[in-house]
């Protein structure tokens, strides 16, 4: 288990049952939904695309208010547990990376007049 802390640091932060009930669900990511909150701050689930063996996250949902933010590339939740809640929080900064950046060459592009 400790590999696997290793492997995604947040885990440290993670009650033991939790972490075991993550890990045992990993292959399943609709199952460790319910963990979120623990594993990233403010992210309540995650908005999943059910498409063949394993599904796609297509968006991620606040836990405070109701804020949604849709994920601006495709997500498959593909391999090992910790490897992918690494590519979501990579692909939510992407997003907001990108989200950003139009908003702003929005903005520039405003009448100001």
């Amino acid at each position: 288990m400790f590999s696997k802390q290793v492997a995604f640091p947040r885990f440290f932060f993670v009650s033991r049952n939790d972490l075991l009930d993550i890990l045992s669900n990993g292959n399943s990511p609709q199952k460790i939904m319910k963990h979120m909150p623990k594993v990233i701050v403010a992210i309540k689930t995650l908005e999943l695309i059910e498409e063949g063996v394993r599904p796609f996250a297509k968006a991620w949902v606040s836990d405070i208010g109701k804020e949604t933010v849709g994920f601006t590339r495709e997500l498959k939740l593909n391999g090992k547990v910790e490897t992918y809640l690494q590519w979501v929080i990579d692909c939510m900064r992407g997003s907001l990376k990108d989200i950003s950046l139009q908003a702003l060459k929005e903005f520039t592009e405003l009448d100001k007049a």
